[in-house]
């Protein structure tokens, strides 16, 4: 596995592939990574020659209030997980060699999009996040992306970017991994104590809640958002910050909830934030996603 911490060293590597004839797929990440980041290598690794990941701490992506300085890192144990996956390529760069003028004077703004759910609570979050994956995209010109489901609307701020500035990078979407209890996993997972671990377990349940709902046929957006309310409340370590159910692109609100609606969590346990989603299905035995 080659492992770059430079831009030259990163073009050396990728022009060998190219040369090579191999198609790149990258899978961006910001370290400490879990099973969730793992299966997104393997999800690279069918559909894709060549599979490179990205490990950096993105400072445009945070607010002044939030947790860049505490956010986990373990570069070690990183590389030694994505050797063990067979991963070709890493690029770990610094933050001068990833921005070596400074912050970027142009950056990619997210429109209304970036202003809905997690947008309308961390400001400035998704231009810096679309901004480092555009400048990603630069470096590495992969053919294949992947990134995961957890991160809904970041994946739906990509797939548009993508296609509204004709990136031709194919981006593929991998679904949550989680616990054996059942919580998405998280690289801040890890701040959590273990009466907080057990009370952050109340999103997944309020997720699950309004499947059955749905299921049983329930198509009320107003319902359907005050049930999860009320089942995710119940744990009274967890503060919902927002509980919506939108359309898988646009992210709109819904009046009558259809399959294929996304049901999209982010709440306080603690002091760490969580988020978590669930597609909605239709069918009576479908399971959520």
């Amino acid at each position: 596995m080659i492992v770059a911490a430079t831009r030259r060293d990163l073009r050396e590597a990728l022009a060998s592939a190219r040369g090579e004839g191999l198609r790149i797929g990258l899978v961006p990440t910001m370290g400490y990574l879990h099973e969730g980041h793992l299966s997104l290598v393997d999800l690279a690794r069918g559909r894709s020659d060549f599979v490179a990941a990205s490990i950096f701490v993105n400072p445009l992506q945070f607010g002044p209030q939030e947790d860049l300085s505490r956010y986990p890192r373990d570069v070690k144990r990183d590389l030694a997980l994505l050797r063990g996956k067979g991963v070709d390529l890493v690029f770990h760069p610094g933050l001068q060699e990833m921005y070596p003028q400074g912050d970027p004077v142009v950056m990619v703004d997210p429109g209304t999009l970036g202003q809905r759910l997690c947008g309308e609570f961390r400001p400035g979050h998704f231009r810096g996040v679309l901004t480092v994956v555009a400048r990603l995209f630069g470096l590495f010109r992969p053919q294949v992306a992947v990134f995961g489901q957890k991160d809904y609307q970041q994946a739906v701020l990509i797939r548009r970017m993508v296609r509204d500035l004709e990136l031709q990078v194919e981006v593929h979407l991998g679904p949550i991994v989680r616990e054996a209890d059942g919580l998405a996993m998280s690289s801040r997972n890890v701040f959590l104590s273990p009466e907080e671990r057990t009370h952050a377990l109340g999103i997944r349940r309020g997720l699950l809640h309004v499947q059955d709902a749905f299921q049983a046929g329930e198509r009320s957006m107003g319902a359907l958002r005050d049930l999860l309310a009320r089942e995710v409340e119940a744990y009274h370590l967890l503060e919902l910050q927002y509980g919506e159910i939108v359309h898988p692109e646009s992210l709109e609100p819904l009046g009558a909830v259809l399959p294929g609606a996304v049901v999209a969590v982010a709440a306080h346990c603690g002091a760490t934030r969580l988020i978590d989603n669930l597609i909605l299905k239709g069918e009576a035995n479908g399971s959520a996603v």
